[in-house]
């Protein structure tokens, strides 16, 4: 406790930092709510077509309106991050299209989805993929962006957050540099941001800062805890409406889709996602500090602000990786009992030890850490309803190791 008290001293100044981006995004999305005339009627279900499903329609929009953007789907059909990805990506490429990653290798399970072979990916309908490995810094490489942008090139991909990466996330103001540089290039297409891990940890988001289309799952930020499932896809009208032909059908669009359990939860999570977000990133600065204090390397470093919430975290051996991430479950509200184990989880190519004892299965907001048992040994830890839960683990973690 005394290390932890010397930690929480050493961040006031981050944590309020942090209490005030929260304050700025609650009153964003507040505003959302209010100019869009938010009522009860709105959380009731539909079945069948959906065809006037007002709850799904206005949720589109009020997403939208908190992020920047001009329209949205949001939708508990949209399954997972990677899900709401491909829907985004199938929508928006066709045959000899090229898709150009500027943000390094992409996230481990939309691998599959754009260059599996034979699985129906884009690569299985003619669609080619290209990408642009990162700087010595981490850092977008400009002259191998320049290089390889050219006319067949439809869609430019940033990866906002380091999947299971040793880099830091992106800023939005990196996000808006970027983005600059892909149109005085002379790029005409749609720039795409996955937004996973991102959303409200800024007073800005990518859509705000030069960004097409974002695209995130809802039991990350977006969800603010609440969401039971669903995902997000939010931009500008017209990438929307080609998304939306995809998500449905071509000759339906956006006036079909039903969901009969009603969408309250969607609409009080984007309401408590400022504050659940802010909670996360102080949750996640104290761990940071801790293990820093205890000589352990973090990512992002402690001299830096975090841009996601998660925090990655370098073991020297897997031992000490695999008892890091089983104490966080051990102090979990849901199947706290259970002692993880690495496995092999669809979509990655090494075994993966994860701990969310979540009240939404595998929720990435609530308090989690996994990472793929291969060296260098990462326990990559995201997440916390409350700043006091990630505390209390805090304090589970920090006895282990001793």
């Amino acid at each position: 406790m005394e290390l932890i008290d010397r930690c929480e001293l050493k961040l006031k100044e981050k944590f309020d930092y942090v209490e005030g981006v929260s304050y700025f995004n609650q009153v964003k999305v507040l505003n959302a709510f209010k100019n869009l005339n938010i009522a009860a009627r709105h959380f009731n279900g539909t079945t069948g077509y959906g065809y006037g499903d007002e709850g799904r329609d206005v949720l589109g929009k009020l997403y939208a309106a908190a992020f920047g953007a001009e329209s949205g789907i949001v939708s508990p059909h949209l399954l997972s991050g990677t899900h709401a990805l491909t829907v985004a990506l199938f929508g928006l490429l066709r045959p000899n299209d090229t898709l150009l990653c500027i943000s390094g290798m992409p996230y481990d399970t939309i691998r599959g989805v754009i260059f599996g072979e034979n699985n129906g990916s884009l690569k299985d309908f003619g669609v080619n993929f290209e990408y642009c490995p990162l700087d010595a810094n981490g850092k977008c490489d400009f002259a191998e962006i320049k290089k390889q942008l050219n006319e067949k090139v439809k869609v430019v991909y940033i990866q906002r957050s380091r999947g299971y990466e040793l880099r830091d996330a992106f800023s939005c103001a990196e996000i808006e540099v970027a983005c600059k540089f892909v149109r005085n290039s002379g790029f005409k297409g749609c720039i795409f941001v996955d937004n996973c891990y991102g959303e409200f940890v800024e007073k800005r988001e990518p859509t705000e800062c030069g960004a097409d289309i974002i695209v995130g799952s809802l039991i990350k930020n977006a969800g603010g805890g609440l969401a039971p499932t669903g995902g997000y896809i939010c931009g500008k009208e017209k990438y929307i409406d080609l998304i939306g032909k995809r998500f449905t059908a071509p000759s339906i669009g956006l006036e079909v889709g039903s969901f009969e359990g009603g969408y309250r939860y969607f609409y009080q999570g984007l309401y408590m996602a400022p504050h659940i977000v802010g909670q996360a990133l102080k949750t996640g600065l104290l761990i940071g500090q801790a293990m820093a204090e205890l000589g352990y390397k973090n990512y992002p470093s402690m001299d830096k602000f975090p841009y996601d919430i998660t925090r990655a975290i370098q073991f020297d051996d897997k031992e000490k990786m695999i008892d890091f991430i089983r104490e966080v479950q051990f102090a979990s509200p849901v199947d706290g009992y259970v002692t993880c184990e690495p496995w092999d989880m669809p979509g990655y190519d090494d075994k993966v030890i994860m701990a969310a004892g979540t009240f939404v299965s595998g929720a990435s907001i609530e308090l989690s850490a996994d990472g793929p048992v291969k060296p260098p040994f990462i326990a990559y830890f995201q997440g916390g309803l409350t700043y006091e839960h990630g505390k209390y683990a805090l304090e589970r973690i920090l006895s282990k190791l001793k």
